[in-house]
């Protein structure tokens, strides 16, 4: 009896929380249509659903220079450590590299699927609890850019984050733009 009570309770947290995510992306996140989503990952399918953006008063390319030198990340960003390049001697993120990371307790396996240099970046990540597809987009603006960060998630891992931790990728995602515009306004 309790193991079903615990079922039900359970079944009906995250019927609701998917249905949250379908609501907020019919309300729309105005930059969201702007992501190249793969079939596989539309906002609208997610399990869970993340989306956080910030104004910054320097150039796309400074911004982008600081996106894709991934080394660094955890130099500046608490929610990243361990990060390294799969079978590659290149210093920065590039098209179709793999490259390796922990984060929230959680080691992937990520791979380079948008790389248009000063505009769009994205990658994709797989394991047996979790895949996701995380995508940056830079827009230029009167006195910078806009940058938008989007991540889609699928998988047992992704619905009990959504019901227990619903704001805690929010929250490391905020940290980390937070991070893009004091660095890049101080260069």
């Amino acid at each position: 009896m309790k193991k079903t009570i615990l079922y039900l309770l359970i079944t009906s947290l995250l019927f609701t929380s998917c249905n949250s995510v379908k609501k907020s992306i019919e309300k729309g996140q105005p930059y969201s249509s702007k992501i190249n989503w793969p079939a596989d990952y539309l906002p609208s399918d997610a399990d869970f659903y993340v989306h956080n953006k910030i104004e910054i008063n320097a150039k796309p390319e400074v911004v982008w220079n600081l996106l894709i030198n991934a080394k660094q990340w955890p130099s500046w960003y608490i929610g990243m450590s361990d990060v390294a390049f799969v079978k590659s001697k290149s210093e920065t993120l590039v098209e179709s590299l793999s490259f390796e990371f922990s984060t929230m307790g959680q080691h992937f396996i990520g791979e380079i699927r948008e790389f248009i240099p000063n505009q769009r970046l994205a990658w994709e990540t797989k394991n047996e609890k979790l895949k996701a597809y995380h995508a940056w987009l830079i827009l230029p603006t009167e006195n910078g850019c806009l940058l938008i960060t989007d991540e889609v998630q699928k998988g047992k891992l992704a619905k009990l984050q959504k019901v227990f931790l619903p704001n805690k990728l929010r929250k490391l995602h905020n940290v980390w733009l937070n991070e893009f515009k004091r660095i890049s306004e101080s260069k």
